[in-house]
């Protein structure tokens, strides 16, 4: 192995690719082709912030995957990757934002040297990362080849977590435990959102200790009073006002892994309503917790909260919750499971995932969740020791 800052060996990315190639087994293919940035890092180790332009992994059934994409990219390529150099290929900056040529014109190139002119190739086709135009290009470029949609493949092989990935997950729980408790110490009226804000980000760039923290795949959502009627809105420069709920979505992150936290701050006195669900809610984690068990699926845990919610009177609909760990912008989840009533998803050790049963009413919002961690025995581990409940600041 070339010397690089790929954060695990390359005994565990070599496990990471065997499952991979498993998969693709399965699935009748000869090649894969990664685009999306989570999955090109949990193979092979490549962290940049380069995804903006056409970039990838190339996996066959043997030897080492190789890191594709731009000429100046292709350095970040050797210092991050645990390959060899003469896996990680880079093309020209003509090809960027061109309208005569294409990237993966040069990726077909490389595709047909290695014999692949004919095969059956995996695309990941429902990706933030693989354009409608790379894919007729690519298509067109390789007219013998079968393009095989791929999406998720390598997300499931991503599910249960190793152990050396489940230290960074811990890791990234300390300084979520940072970002909220910074949250809440500054919550109070009259203190402006940004100024807010800036001191979480400032927290969880900071890290714990001797672990430096990372950029999260998802900024602060903090929206207060009527905003938090909404899921996902951010923040702006107005204050935070007394008779008011602010909900803060928050996540640590270590080596790009991640362990999302919320928690939902009163500023003054909250009503019945409010007291109310906020009953119903944490009953209600409790009971998921309960059912969050090896052994037992996704929708049991979605299950056993929607029956806390109904016998409190509480109606609501949607997934709650998702499987995390590495991620890149604009999500923290895996994009696989999901914790809701239809989802058939056996639970194993080793799964993590963030929890996520938020309330969302007519004039307010009620976030309180977890990131869990499915252990061989009992109920799920939550990784953040932040006390789970309803933050009131008189």
């Amino acid at each position: 192995m070339t010397k690089s800052k790929a954060p695990f060996s390359r005994a565990e990315y070599e496990r990471r690719l065997t499952k991979t190639r498993t998969a693709m087994a399965q699935a009748g293919l000869d090649v894969l082709f990664v685009t999306d940035p989570s999955n090109q890092a949990w193979l092979t180790g490549y962290d940049g912030w380069s995804f903006y332009v056409h970039q990838g992994v190339i996996v066959t059934m043997e030897g080492e995957p190789i890191w594709w994409g731009r000429n100046m990219d292709m350095m970040g390529g050797r210092r991050t990757c645990w390959m060899d150099h003469a896996s990680i290929l880079g093309y020209g900056d003509h090809f960027v934002q061109s309208t005569v040529v294409h990237p993966m014109q040069d990726l077909a190139k490389h595709l047909k040297a290695r014999g692949f002119t004919a095969a059956r190739i995996g695309v990941e086709m429902e990706n933030y990362y693989y354009s409608a135009k790379a894919h007729a290009v690519l298509s067109e470029e390789l007219p013998d080849a079968e393009m095989i949609d791929a999406t998720a493949l390598v997300n499931w092989q991503r599910l249960i977590k190793s152990g050396d990935e489940l230290v960074f997950i811990r890791k990234a729980a300390r300084i979520s435990e940072k970002v909220m408790n910074t949250a809440i110490d500054r919550a109070a009226p009259g203190v402006r959102k940004n100024d807010v804000v800036a001191d979480i980000m400032k927290a969880g760039i900071e890290g714990v200790d001797d672990d430096w923290g990372d950029y999260p795949a998802i900024v602060p959502l903090t929206p207060s009073g009527l905003d938090a009627t909404a899921a996902h809105l951010t923040w702006d420069g107005s204050q935070m006002r007394k008779g008011e709920a602010t909900f803060f979505e928050l996540s640590g992150c270590y080596r790009r892994y991640h362990a999302p936290l919320c928690r939902t701050v009163f500023l003054g006195t909250p009503s019945g309503d409010v007291l109310r669900a906020e009953e119903a809610q944490l009953e209600g984690i409790a009971a998921g917790l309960e059912a969050a068990r090896a052994g037992n699926r996704t929708c049991d845990i979605a299950d056993a909260f929607m029956t806390v919610l109904a016998k409190h009177g509480i109606e609501r609909s949607g997934r709650m919750g998702y499987p995390i760990g590495l991620s890149y912008p604009p999500d923290w989840g895996e994009r696989t499971a999901s914790i809701r009533t239809e989802d058939q998803t056996v639970l194993q050790p080793g799964m993590v995932f963030h929890f996520m049963p938020a309330l969302w009413m007519d004039s307010w919002g009620l976030e309180t969740t977890e990131t869990i961690l499915i252990r061989e025995t009992g109920a799920a581990e939550p990784l953040c020791n932040i006390e789970r409940k309803l933050i009131v600041k008189g």
